[in-house]
C-alpha cells in the first residue's frame, strides 16, 4: 500500500517538475530581452529541478541524502550563476527592452566619482 503511494507521489513530483522545466523553456523563447530570459529560466528551472529531485527521492528512498545535497547545490548555484550572467550582460552593454522602466545599474544614475590626484 505505502509503496504504491510513494510511486504515485514520486511520479506526481516528476510531472510537476517537468511542467516547470517546460515553462522555463517556453519563457526563454517568449521573453523580450536577455534579462527577462535569465530570470525566467532561473526561477522555473530551479523549482523544476528541485521537484524532479524530490520525485526521484520518493521513488528511490535510499538516495534521499544524496538528492538533498543536490537540492542545496541547485539552490546555491542557479541564482548565483544567473546573477553573474546578468551582470556580465549589463557590463558589455546589452540593453533592456523599452518596457523596462528602471535600470539600477545604469552609470548615469550614479553620483560622480572622486578623481585621484
Amino acid at each position: 500500500m505505502f509503496d504504491s503511494i510513494g510511486v504515485l507521489v514520486g511520479n506526481l513530483f516528476l510531472i510537476i517538475g517537468a511542467l516547470f522545466l517546460f515553462s522555463a523553456g517556453l519563457g526563454v523563447l517568449r521573453m523580450p530581452d536577455t534579462y527577462n530570459r535569465i530570470q525566467t529560466g532561473t526561477k522555473a528551472t530551479t523549482l523544476g529541478t528541485i521537484m524532479i529531485l524530490v520525485g526521484i527521492a520518493c521513488l528511490h528512498p535510499s538516495w534521499t541524502w544524496k538528492l538533498i545535497i543536490l537540492v542545496f547545490f541547485v539552490m546555491l548555484t542557479n541564482p548565483v550563476s544567473s546573477h553573474a550572467l546578468a551582470r556580465a550582460a549589463h557590463s558589455i552593454g546589452i540593453r533592456e527592452t523599452e518596457a523596462t522602466v528602471i535600470d539600477k545599474l545604469d552609470d548615469e544614475d550614479e553620483p560622480p566619482r572622486e578623481q585621484a590626484e
